[in-house]
């Protein structure tokens, strides 16, 4: 069977990896409908060897559509997802509208795949940084149980969207070439700088970033005992998240075991060979399909305690092939097998 899909927000910087994943997995499309604001209009832009034209998101876009995958922010997804789910379609919400409320499903695949069979048309996708993190928590919380995790997260520049890669990268070239620095997407200079601050700040002093990864976390683990305590730092590269992460468990785990547990889990890569220079790094996770895992080792501070480090590419796992997969999973697809 060959489903009619619409992509909302599909000349943004996850709407292009939503195409691109789509064709890449060989999802079974009869039609494609590419959406996106009145200014985005008109362009047009290649599936599978053919040219489609942008249309203007409006109240009639999901006639006939069967499935939905929208990530132009929590607004339009407010307004919109629940007209393409009354239309008939599944709708699969990148942005953070829908995350938190209890009849929709949070799901990543390798994680609480049950989750996306309990769909009420509407399927929500975990934010990135969440997302990259729980591949790597969630195996060894069922193998170990852990009762709490700290993050600091180095978060590139795509995480905020196209016109934030642009900038960075015109802030390099007018370096390179003496010229001022324009800032406008970010609120500083991001090129060679970096600053703990993604997303806005709450009255807690956190960002929300950083609470998302503690609510989300506990609602796709079905654990709301768990605690997390996260630092969210906007850094310098292009493309692909990396986090710093501090697990303490229930149950004792050495870094061997942790290894084995992680080489064992879906969708992770262990590189872990810090004598030969090997572990997880932005420009090899970059266009990576896999969560890449490594320097295991066991935290000097606590007894129960693992250190980890782990790099995904937040507009893949983190955002548009994490969608699709629960596409599959929720239309019962046999999945593409993920590729690196």
């Amino acid at each position: 069977m060959a489903y009619r899909v619409a992509v909302v927000g599909a000349t943004g910087a996850v709407g292009l990896e939503f195409l691109r994943v789509l064709e890449r997995r060989r999802f079974p499309v009869a039609s494609l409908k590419l959406l996106a604001s009145a200014r985005s209009a008109g362009r047009r832009l290649e599936f599978a060897g053919e040219e489609h034209t942008v249309e203007a998101l409006g109240a009639d876009s999901f006639e006939g559509a069967e499935l939905a995958l929208f990530s132009a922010g929590a607004a339009v997804s407010r307004e919109f997802a629940p007209v393409a789910a009354r239309a008939g379609a599944l709708v699969v919400d990148n942005s953070s509208a829908f995350r938190m409320d209890p009849l929709v499903p949070l799901v990543i695949p390798e994680v609480n795949p049950a989750s996306a069979r309990r769909h009420q048309g509407l399927i929500a996708n975990p934010n990135c940084t969440t997302i990259v993190s729980l591949l790597a928590v969630a195996p060894i919380h069922r193998a170990a149980g852990v009762e709490r995790f700290t993050a600091a997260s180095y978060q590139a520049a795509s995480g905020a969207g196209a016109r934030a890669m642009r900038e960075l990268e015109s802030q390099v070239r007018a370096w390179a070439e003496g010229r001022r620095l324009e800032v406008e997407v970010f609120p500083h200079q991001i090129a060679f700088n970096l600053f703990p601050h993604v997303d806005q700040f709450a009255e807690n002093g956190y960002t929300r970033e950083e609470l998302k990864m503690l609510y989300e976390t506990r609602k796709i683990l079905n654990d709301n005992e768990i605690r997390v305590s996260a630092t969210c730092v906007r850094v310098p590269v292009l493309r692909a998240h990396s986090i710093a992460l501090h697990l303490e468990t229930r149950e004792k785990v050495t870094a061997a075991r942790a290894r084995e547990i992680l080489a064992r889990a879906p969708g992770v890569l262990v590189e872990d060979d810090p004598a030969a220079n090997r572990y997880p790094m932005p420009l090899a996770a970059a266009g990576s399909d896999e969560v890449r895992v490594g320097r295991v080792r066991e935290d000097l501070s606590h007894e129960r305690g693992l250190a980890l480090f782990v790099v995904g590419d937040q507009l893949l796992k983190g955002a548009a092939l994490n969608a699709v997969q629960v596409a599959e999973l929720a239309l019962g697809l046999a999945p593409a097998p993920v590729c690196g």
